[in-house]
């Protein structure tokens, strides 16, 4: 098995965000068949079509466009605001999705994990990017389903995990993450 490359999407920009310290703790916990890495969002300027043309694109969303391109697959980690997905998040995936016919997600596998510090672990954020996703074609992991609520009382002062049985929960994601990038996964 050779190790697959995985871009990592946070939809917090804030500095001491429980997505980005989720993120950060899954890829400590992720198999050797798996490199993670965060791609930064933030700085992308917003999608306007206008901007997509050929020789004059922004270097922000080529670098992300070729980025997404050189991943083997697509993890996002993401709160919900307003009942669905951050406007950066939903921004990066316009970016990533043109110009059309040309989407750099197209085919990758890909997983979501939403993290709250709300009892139902950020739920609406987590379908509503599903559903863009099944149209982006990414096929995404249906199993295990992860939303994690209480997100304030997961991690030490130092932003380490310090939960054990959520250390246990995102160890068995990361591994089914793996065993569905390896099933599905562009040969």
């Amino acid at each position: 098995m050779s190790t697959k490359t995985v871009a990592v999407l946070v939809g917090s920009l804030r500095k001491d965000s429980f997505n980005r310290k989720v993120a950060n703790a899954l890829s400590a916990l992720a198999p050797a068949s798996l490199k993670l890495q965060i791609i930064e969002i933030g700085a992308l300027p917003l999608y306007n079509q206008d901007d997509d043309v050929p020789g004059k694109v922004p270097p922000a969303w080529q670098a992300f466009r070729d980025q997404l391109k050189a991943a083997d697959a697509v993890l996002f980690v993401t709160p919900e605001y307003n009942r669905s997905v951050p406007g950066v998040l939903k921004n990066a995936i316009d970016v990533g999705s043109r110009p059309y016919g040309q989407s750099s997600w197209d085919g990758k596998p890909g997983a979501v994990i939403s993290v709250s510090p709300g009892a139902i672990g950020a739920y609406g954020a987590n379908h509503h990017l599903r559903q863009s996703m099944v149209f982006l074609n990414v096929p995404m992991m249906q199993q295990p389903e992860a939303y994690v609520g209480g997100a304030a009382t997961l991690f030490d002062d130092k932003g380490n995990l310090s939960n054990a049985g959520t250390r246990e929960f995102l160890a068995k994601f990361i591994n089914a993450f793996a065993d569905w990038i390896e099933k599905t996964g562009k040969r």
